[in-house]
């Protein structure tokens, strides 16, 4: 069961009810509503779509009823081609990208609510702020002493390529971080799966010299070790990643490192 963090001392409460008179392809969305500024408590507003008048993805679904039904409706998109993450969010109880989820896969009543257990800003919209700060904290960049050489890049095998290659197809969406439970619990002091594979993609890149001190920070009984290998992470990844697995390899090599 998918929990969300609601407002202090607040129920979701009834919402609106939007009818499409003559829809020729009815289908009904929703949708967690939340105004801040209101304070009111958070509420499911309820639309009836005609899906012979918009597109194929739920996030088309979005766009049609904010642009026809309630501008009001708030959310975060951006390349509508699941490149950039911006439109992740609980759709029928797990999360996803609205943009690459088909409204053919769903059935007749969809629930959209916004990434569980986040401050909401509004509506649909998460407050990512500590999410991103933990992707921070990790050094998510190149890391060396010795000068680079005078006359090209600093180049890697074919083979070390490939070991960060998947890794570093991340694109922050957060839907991992957002599934895990231990996340949920414990987000201020375990970073949770999206940082730890970020982490995990710089320390085995063969051209970072930085390794013992990234397993240093590691080396902390929430920062890493709060992962109960759940494996939310890896069920929900849009881009089909798997952050259990990088954070089992750090682990291991911990228990390398010190043996």
């Amino acid at each position: 069961m998918v929990e969300f963090r609601l407002p202090e001392n607040s129920r979701i409460r009834p919402g609106k009810v939007h009818k499409t008179p003559g829809a020729a392809k009815p289908r009904t969305f929703r949708i967690y509503r939340f105004e801040p500024d209101s304070n009111e408590n958070p509420r499911v507003d309820s639309f009836e779509v005609d899906l012979k008048g918009c597109g194929p993805m739920v996030l088309d679904a979005l766009i049609h009823i904010k642009g026809t039904i309630d501008s009001s409706l708030t959310f975060r998109r951006s390349c509508r081609e699941g490149i950039c993450g911006s439109c992740a969010m609980n759709i029928d109880g797990m999360n996803r990208l609205a943009c690459t989820t088909s409204l053919e896969d769903l059935g007749p009543k969809i629930a959209i609510y916004p990434l569980p257990h986040m401050p909401v800003v509004k509506d649909l919209v998460p407050d990512l702020t500590n999410f991103y700060a933990q992707y921070a904290s990790v050094k998510p960049w190149l890391q060396t002493r010795t000068p680079p050489p005078p006359d090209r890049e600093r180049l890697q095998s074919k083979e070390d390529q490939e070991k960060i290659d998947r890794p570093a197809a991340c694109i922050l969406c957060a839907c991992c971080s957002t599934a895990c439970p231990s996340y949920w619990w414990n987000s201020e002091r375990f970073l949770g799966p999206a940082a730890l594979l970020a982490s995990y993609r710089w320390i085995i890149d063969s051209r970072d010299e930085a390794t013992g001190e990234r397993l240093d920070e590691l080396e902390d009984p929430f920062r890493l070790y709060r992962c109960h290998t759940i494996m939310n992470c890896t069920d929900v990844c849009p881009k089909d990643l798997n952050p259990a697995k990088a954070i089992a390899e750090i682990k291991k090599m911990m228990v390398e490192r010190q043996s």
